[in-house]
């Protein structure tokens, strides 16, 4: 029951911030539920690919499609009020996909009897390559790339699942850094929290 209200909570909350993306960079309806439908499924995609896994599995969502289909309508046919009202916390969404889809990848990887470096890979990957999709989509630049903090926290969510900090079978556990990998985000984004990274324009 947990994993499935976190793989809606996901699905739901990656298709609402690649709608908002879509719609801020007025996309029409159409190109609205590509961006929609790639956010939450091309980073299973990627990960499965990645990891040499049949990729098929990731399209037999059932309802999971629909939950996605959904939200997206709901998106593109509010009042434009209230969608640039909502791409202001667009933040929020974003780190509750980020979060479920980082332990989704660290728990399928465990599933699949990967080693504790497949199972970062596949956290980072399944956590990240939604957002990635979606940014390079809309012509934006991969945040995941540049100075503000967003696939540590995948990391870190695989690296606790891996070492076995965190067992993913305990609901209990599961949400607890579920809500942990949530904060973490908001807090890095909200503080102004960023990697070191190399100025070549200052001496």
């Amino acid at each position: 029951m947990s994993w499935d209200i976190l793989n809606i909570l996901a699905v739901s909350a990656f298709a609402f911030s690649g709608a908002i993306v879509a719609l801020n960079e007025r996309y029409d309806i159409f190109g609205t539920f590509i961006l929609g439908i790639a956010t939450p499924f091309a980073g299973g995609v990627i990960r499965n690919i990645a990891l040499d896994v049949p990729v098929v599995h990731v399209w037999e969502q059932g309802y999971l499609l629909y939950v996605a289909f959904g939200t997206i309508a709901v998106v593109y046919f509010f009042p434009k009020t209230w969608v640039l009202s909502w791409d202001r916390w667009n933040i929020y969404p974003d780190a509750i996909g980020l979060s479920a889809f980082a332990l989704q990848g660290a728990s399928f990887a465990i599933e699949h009897n990967f080693p504790l470096g497949g199972i970062i890979f596949a956290a980072i990957l399944t956590g990240v390559g939604g957002g990635v999709t979606r940014d390079v989509l809309a012509q934006r630049r991969p945040m995941v790339l540049h100075q503000e903090i967003y696939a540590v926290w995948a990391l870190m969510a695989g690296l606790l699942v891996g070492v076995g900090i965190i067992e993913v079978q305990s609901a209990s556990q599961t949400y607890f850094l579920f809500f942990l990998v949530i904060a973490c985000r908001v807090l890095s984004y909200h503080l102004g929290w960023h990697l070191r990274f190399r100025d070549l324009y200052r001496l």
